[in-house]
């Protein structure tokens, strides 16, 4: 198969879907792999590294053109919609359901879009949304913490305080990866903590793990409204996988919140769990409503690209190989897994959660052709 892998071209992203070892992995069981010139350099890995492993170097036009295979990092944007084939697989980060303009486009063209963040085991665990919930969830706090900063119209408080200085109070909604990752910084760096979940056995987990050193809440409208109140830092992680986050915080509640309070809600490629929440980029990341500060940086993990590079493909190459070797068809049918990472496919929505934000019935797993 020819597998190909494009530049990433959102703003401010250099992560990159293939390494150099991908590329090896592929060309040594004979698939041919065409990497776009530069497109690992942001992940600090040359052109002539590809070239040594196996991978043609060519122009973004050829790449597409000559995939039968897409390999990505995050969605198709609206210049590289068009250079999509029909029968063509895309093997990216979605999150399609808050953008139904994308999945009408990405059914125009005919594609079999499947996307990283609802591949899933038996379990319900997300393995390819895992890794970059990790990143996200700790640089959360890594940047809710910078932006806490006065020059930045932050709170000017240092998280941790110091002796005779009371320490700055984190609230993280969702005890998931990325909420039990922002906790683990947070009370890394001395932060009080508040963790809220409607799941009482992740509270209980979260309870153990940190030895009683995080305040374990049960998620209700109360709860999070008084939590608020004293939050200095709130990091929003809450997931429903493939669908829409749900409101949690409301702007009335962010009017009350502290003056020069941070939000940070890694939600908000999904739509964000926080009402006043928009996409930003990494060249704009925050911006001011109601007197508190709001990071909505849809693609947080490419602050630190090398890391993210590596922590993502270290989980999506196994799939990707199943793909090529197998055909997508069937790998699909073979994995329970991959096939629930199916969200387009020939112009019909696979995905329920994606089927219902655009209200389509969805195509069963069965009637896949």
């Amino acid at each position: 198969m020819n597998v190909g892998v494009p530049k990433e071209i959102k703003v401010g992203e250099q992560r990159v879907a293939l390494t150099p070892a991908g590329a090896r992995a592929f060309s040594e069981v004979g698939h041919r792999v065409l990497v776009e010139t530069g497109a690992g350099a942001g992940s600090g890995f040359r052109d002539e590294e590809y070239s040594q492993a196996g991978a043609a170097l060519s122009d973004v036009a050829a790449v597409w053109s000559g995939a039968e295979l897409v390999l990505k990092v995050k969605e198709p944007l609206d210049e590289e919609v068009p250079r999509i084939r029909e029968g063509q697989t895309l093997f990216t980060y979605l999150h399609l359901a808050p953008v139904p303009e994308l999945v009408r486009s990405l059914q125009a063209r005919g594609v079999l879009a499947i996307a990283y963040a609802t591949v899933e085991r038996a379990d319900g665990s997300l393995p390819l949304l895992a890794p970059m919930s990790e990143v996200a969830g700790r640089l959360a706090v890594q940047e809710g913490a910078h932006y806490l900063g006065r020059a930045y119209d932050g709170r000017g408080i240092l998280l941790s305080g110091v002796p005779g200085v009371p320490r700055g109070n984190v609230v993280i909604l969702g005890a998931g990866t990325v909420g039990i990752n922002a906790a683990k910084v947070a009370l890394g760096l001395g932060a009080d903590v508040a963790l809220l979940d409607i799941n009482l056995d992740r509270l209980r987990a979260a309870d153990d793990l940190f030895d009683g050193r995080a305040v374990t809440l049960s998620s209700n409208a109360f709860n999070i409204e008084q939590a608020l109140q004293r939050a200095d830092l709130l990091v929003g992680g809450v997931l429903i996988a493939g669908a829409r986050a749900p409101r949690l915080v409301t702007e009335a509640q962010v009017r009350r919140m502290k003056p020069g309070a941070v939000i940070v809600d890694v939600a908000v490629d999904q739509g964000g769990c926080v009402e006043t929440i928009h996409p930003t980029t990494l060249l704009q990341p925050v911006y001011s409503l109601h007197g508190v500060l709001h990071f909505g940086v849809t693609n947080m993990p490419a602050l630190v690209p090398r890391t993210s590079t590596f922590a993502l493909t270290n989980a999506t190459l196994p799939y990707a190989l199943d793909l090529a070797r197998k055909g997508p068809l069937r790998a699909v049918r073979e994995s329970a897994e991959l096939a629930r990472g199916v969200n387009v496919w020939r112009g019909r929505v696979v995905y329920p959660a994606v089927a219902a934000a655009v209200g389509e019935k969805p195509l069963t797993l069965a009637e896949l052709r």
